[in-house]
């Protein structure tokens, strides 16, 4: 009898413990931009959700979704498939933010995925998160670290990992990351091959918290400087790399920024007249049933 009502206990909790779980990952509210969801969260319930999945070491993988890639998406199944797959998809942009205000769902705020690396680190710093670093050139990823050990002293470095190794490799990347038991997993690798990798090894390095960063690594590493503050509030810091790389971005943004403009266009007016045009309908409808009575 002792041992059935200990089994029920064990039940019933491990039934609360995935329910506790469904709602720290999936009760929030969202919005669909070009069928990708978006999620509205701001930085600060982000970092709770984070601390919540660490204290219970269950898996959230983060995707943050930009102009560029809102655009790219579209025709690229690989990155529109990687940024579905994502937990929680945050938008890397203010023009984001605009677009679903003249949607008429307007997301709380920006919420750029380097900032959320270094919210993670404060809090790991804070916390003693253990922190693992994927990604980059072996010089770049040892000033990267020599800069974190300095500006986080706290932080229990769990590893680190330059970004170039071959498919064959994989395995043995991830064993020692799994091996390492990170809290966290930043990865600072080029698209396609960090989808991959996180795709084909989430669920086996057991790591809380996967955020890929892209060149954010380089930032970090003082390689290359952020835009100024100004200029980020201000939806500028596509302008700031173009000024610092022109011949690698011109065409890029060129052609990015007037595709985004054409759809937001073509969005802002199935969003605000749609709705008009269904309700004209059904009224049309309505009053042809009745002439009919």
């Amino acid at each position: 009898m002792m041992h059935v009502r200990q089994l029920g206990i064990k039940l019933i909790g491990q039934i609360k413990g995935e329910l506790m779980q469904a709602n720290v990952s999936t009760n929030y509210q969202a919005i669909n931009l070009f069928g990708i969801k978006i999620h509205a969260l701001t930085m600060d319930e982000l970092i709770n959700i984070c601390g919540e999945h660490i204290s219970r070491r269950d898996s959230l993988l983060l995707g943050v979704i930009n102009v560029a890639k809102l655009v790219n998406s579209r025709k690229n199944e690989e990155l529109h498939r990687s940024l579905t797959e994502a937990d929680i998809v945050l938008a890397d942009g203010l023009p984001i933010k605009w677009l679903s205000r003249m949607m008429g769902s307007p997301l709380p705020e920006r919420v750029a995925g380097i900032d959320i690396m270094y919210k993670l680190l404060k809090e790991a710093n804070e916390k003693h998160y253990r922190v693992y670093f994927l990604g980059a050139k072996p010089r770049v990823l040892q000033t990267l670290i020599k800069n974190v050990q300095k500006d986080y002293p706290v932080i229990p470095v769990a590893g680190y990992r330059d970004g170039y190794f071959d498919k064959d490799e994989e395995q043995d990347v991830a064993k020692k990351i799994k091996d390492s038991r990170a809290d966290i997993l930043f990865v600072g690798i080029s698209s396609p091959k960090k989808e991959n990798f996180l795709k084909n090894w989430q669920k086996f390095i057991d790591v809380p918290i996967c955020h890929g960063v892209g060149g954010s690594f380089d930032i970090l590493a003082g390689v290359t400087n952020r835009a100024p503050i100004w200029m980020q509030k201000s939806s500028l810091e596509w302008l700031y790399r173009l000024i610092q790389e022109p011949r690698r971005m011109w065409r890029r943004y060129l052609f990015t920024n007037i595709k985004f403009i054409k759809l937001s266009f073509e969005a802002i007016l199935r969003a605000r007249f749609g709705n008009l045009i269904h309700k004209s309908k059904y009224m049309t409808s309505s009053e042809t049933k009745k002439q009919n009575k």
